[in-house]
């Protein structure tokens, strides 16, 4: 019995993500410092093996995508050095149609009335930006989409612009029916009363534009065919802590999520029981030095195989959980991602 129970058990790997081929959206979050990047970095260059096109897209402010491939990326898609269908850019969602909203702002009272009407909505200015982000993206024609994303509190309020918005226009439709006349009249004296027929239809036809490309991402975005989200955290109280609140919070928002990358773990095939052992043993033949650093890195094991049975316990039978080692160097550039990459795959044999 116990062996079936074993077998049904998901696999702990992100094999998963790379065989559902309708992924279009994959986003990779967790609390600031577990090990995003890195993970995002490895698992485009493992999508990179079967799809097309992939673009791994950072909406962290801070980001990390060119120190991790050791190249300069920019706010445009950037050839990866080594693959031919592997492209990075990074971009500030917050930031990123301030500069488009300006612009129009001068060029016409139509653009002046537009951010107008951003600037009125709390919130809404940082969501639009997102929606021309998405809108941008789609447009390029990438087979998946990897998002490294910022520290969990900025990317719940990311994900959770579409419905936002969805909201917010919803009032301003709600808004026009009743109060039609009046939003002419306004319309009329915000455009010096050149055409104000005109400039309404333009303003309405601009938010039914939005609204569409927002209505789309909130559908795809909730769809588990399209999109999942792949959480991140290492082997601390805190960390699994934020994970359980960021599944909660992608639960409510209807957003797929079933992958966990627990990263910076101390000899994932080994448990703490054993190296206690094998140290009580070789414990008298060991300088005072050497013994203090076995000591110190007992107690860390410990702690760690402390968090992840928990994990296991609250994510075992649903999720997928990868172990990902804590390695003796630091995993930038390529080839050491490549490597990397291969125990999202192929991760540690944890029965041996």
């Amino acid at each position: 019995m116990a062996d079936d129970e074993a077998i049904d058990l998901p696999e702990p790997s992100l094999k998963n993500v790379l065989d559902q081929t309708s992924l279009q959206w994959v986003f990779v979050g967790g609390k600031g410092g577990v090990g995003k990047t890195t993970t995002s970095c490895c698992l485009s260059i493992q999508l990179a093996k079967s799809r097309k096109k992939v673009l791994l897209v950072s909406t962290d402010p801070a980001h990390n995508l060119s120190d991790a491939f050791c190249q300069k990326i920019g706010r445009e898609p950037t050839p990866i050095n080594g693959f031919d269908n592997l492209s990075a850019m990074e971009i500030d969602a917050s930031q990123e149609a301030v500069s488009e909203l300006e612009d129009s702002a001068e060029d016409d009272v139509f653009g002046q009335m537009f951010a107008d009407l951003q600037n009125s909505i709390p919130g809404i200015d940082e969501a639009m930006s997102f929606s021309e982000l998405m809108k941008q993206v789609q447009q390029m024609d990438f087979d998946v989409v990897v998002f490294d994303t910022a520290p969990t509190g900025h990317t719940l309020r990311l994900l959770s612009f579409p419905t936002i918005l969805e909201k917010a226009f919803a009032k301003v439709w709600e808004l026009k029916d009743r109060f039609g006349g009046l939003i002419t009249q306004a319309t009329a004296l915000m455009s010096g009363g050149s055409d104000p027929a005109a400039a309404q239809e333009q303003l309405l036809g601009k938010l039914e534009e939005t609204r569409a490309v927002i209505n789309k991402v909130n559908q795809a975005f909730r769809d588990p065919a399209k999109t999942t989200f792949v959480c991140v955290c290492i082997p601390e109280f805190l960390s699994i802590y934020e994970t359980e609140r960021l599944v909660q919070e992608l639960s409510k928002y209807g957003i797929d999520s079933h992958n966990i990358v627990v990263n910076q773990v101390l000899f994932p095939e080994k448990d703490a029981e054993e190296l206690s052992d094998w140290y009580e043993s070789a414990k008298a033949t060991l300088p005072k030095e050497a013994q203090q650093v076995c000591s110190k890195l007992l107690a860390r094991k410990q702690m760690q195989d402390k968090y992840i049975g928990q994990c296991f316990d609250l994510y075992g039978d649903d999720f997928h959980v990868v172990l990902m080692p804590l390695l003796d160097y630091e995993v930038r550039g390529v080839e050491k991602l490549k490597g990397f990459s291969e125990l999202l795959v192929e991760p540690v044999d944890l029965e041996e």
